[in-house]
């Protein structure tokens, strides 16, 4: 990080990550390391506090836009900027792979700005570890008694985090465990994967949205399916994604590919063809709550 607002917000990200129960939390989290006590007091003149943290976070994020990468350079007309294998990723994302269904702000036309519909999404993650249906009961009752402050403390530090943006709108079924798409900008060196990090590598990823996981929950999204994606397919997609890495990560970009490939060349635990070139099977509707 260049700045001191940017070193002053990093263990704030941290903290977030790590699930504080409240702001104040954070501060008092903050405020007992020394070295961030100082760095607030030479950038802000005062001492960690709520409010600043806020400003800290927003300076800090907007450092992460990237609009200058090996793909930018394509989109722009130098055909030559990404690979061969690339330009095929680029066309599955658009098509059978039905990426831009979230990570585009139009199904209708190419976008090739941000890759993320500003949307809510349940891609089928939570069901693999929780009782999604059992949750949502427990929260719809929560939410009928009416006590905010255990509803927030419910969407923090209990399993009902797995339930996403219902928590906050009440609204069933469409945001039962549904979470906002990112963007694919620098995906490559932002693992591990998906909101809960459950995915080390772009081909888990991958595999997951080939096979459909998650046909069992009932509040999936209905673009989630099989995608009989081939070997070949995953790779180009993986290809395409790296291309969004930003110049000021080539080369922790370079080290992480390399990694991510040989991992998957050996450990692929989401990977199942049979399922992923299956039929599109049926799935239970949501149940009353």
């Amino acid at each position: 990080m260049s700045t001191l607002e940017e070193q002053a917000v990093q263990p704030i990200v941290n903290s977030a990550e790590m699930g504080q129960p409240s702001l104040d939390a954070a501060v008092a989290r903050i405020a007992a390391i020394d070295e961030y006590q100082q760095a607030f007091r030479r950038v802000f003149g005062r001492a960690p506090n709520g409010p600043d943290l806020a400003r800290a976070i927003a300076s800090y994020e907007r450092t992460q836009l990237s609009f200058d990468s090996p793909f930018d350079h394509f989109i722009a007309g130098d055909t030559n900027a990404i690979d061969d294998a690339a330009k095929r990723g680029w066309e599955i994302f658009n098509t059978r792979g039905g990426c831009n269904k979230c990570h585009a702000l139009t199904e209708n036309k190419r976008d090739p700005t941000s890759f993320t519909d500003n949307d809510f999404h349940n891609i089928g993650i939570g069901i693999i570890r929780h009782n999604v249906v059992a949750l949502a009961r427990q929260a719809r009752q929560l939410i009928n008694s009416g006590n905010a402050a255990a509803i927030d403390r419910a969407a923090i530090q209990t399993d009902m985090s797995a339930l996403g943006r219902f928590l906050i709108t009440k609204k069933e079924p469409d945001d039962i465990a549904s979470f906002k798409t990112p963007s694919l900008r620098n995906v490559l060196v932002t693992g591990p994967y998906f909101h809960d990090g459950s995915q080390e590598t772009l081909w888990d990823v991958s595999d997951h949205y080939n096979k459909g996981d998650g046909l069992q929950n009932p509040y999936l999204d209905e673009d989630i399916h099989p995608l009989a994606l081939t070997e070949g397919d995953i790779d180009d997609l993986v290809a395409f994604m790296a291309s969004l890495t930003s110049p000021d990560y080539k080369e922790l970009g370079e080290k992480e590919l390399a990694r991510q490939r040989e991992l998957s060349r050996t450990n692929r635990p989401q990977r199942d063809t049979a399922r992923a070139f299956g039929p599109k099977p049926s799935r239970p509707k949501p149940p009353p709550l």
